[in-house]
């Protein structure tokens, strides 16, 4: 009955809606082609954490250059250092939307690579892992004015620290906090 489904889908051009990350290279097109300026630029700081329980304020810290002195070692590495806003921004040009959490969860079931977690850094190009672990994702509410929260962990989590790489962590932030494990991942095939 599922090869059914599936060769009834591919018939009927209809595709199961996945989850991209968002590169550095993919943001960078996004900033080319807008000249937007991210929450981190305006502030002109943002969070860099060293692990779970140290972090700091690092001025000059933005998408460009995450912790605040050099630019990421590689394109296809997670943007980080944006906010739910900025991540707004970019789907409205991209034309995409971002997961509600119930919707990430439910599609990063179909991920078999393995998870890049439990303090076993550093963050890794996104076509090499999981999507859950190496960054936080901030997803979109599933309600109107409800929090924003962040799903997948990063590689910062493990067991015995946040543990965000189960569905059932609850961690929130605000439209403009960026960090240099915040990123974000779209919705393809909606």
């Amino acid at each position: 009955m599922p090869l059914f489904f599936l060769g009834l889908s591919f018939f009927l051009g209809v595709q199961t809606p996945q989850l991209k990350p968002v590169t550095v290279a993919d943001f960078e097109r996004f900033i080319n082609a807008t000249q937007y300026i991210t929450d981190a630029e305006r502030y002109g700081w943002s969070i860099v954490q060293q692990d779970v329980y140290r972090y700091t304020t690092v001025w000059g810290a933005y998408w460009c250059q995450p912790d605040g002195e050099k630019p990421p070692a590689s394109e296809n590495l997670p943007v980080t250092q944006v906010s739910y806003a900025d991540a707004e921004a970019y789907c409205q040009w991209a034309g995409v939307r971002l997961p509600t959490y119930s919707e990430y969860w439910r599609w990063v079931k179909m991920d078999s690579r393995p998870i890049q977690s439990d303090n076993k850094g550093p963050i890794v190009p996104v076509d090499r892992v999981n999507i859950v672990g190496n960054v936080w994702d901030i997803t979109q509410p599933e309600e109107k004015n409800a929090p924003i929260r962040l799903a997948g962990g990063s590689v910062f989590c493990s067991p015995m620290t946040c543990h965000g790489t189960v569905s059932d962590r609850e961690l929130y932030v605000d439209a403009q906090t960026a960090n240099i494990h915040i990123g974000f991942s779209v919705v393809l095939n909606p």
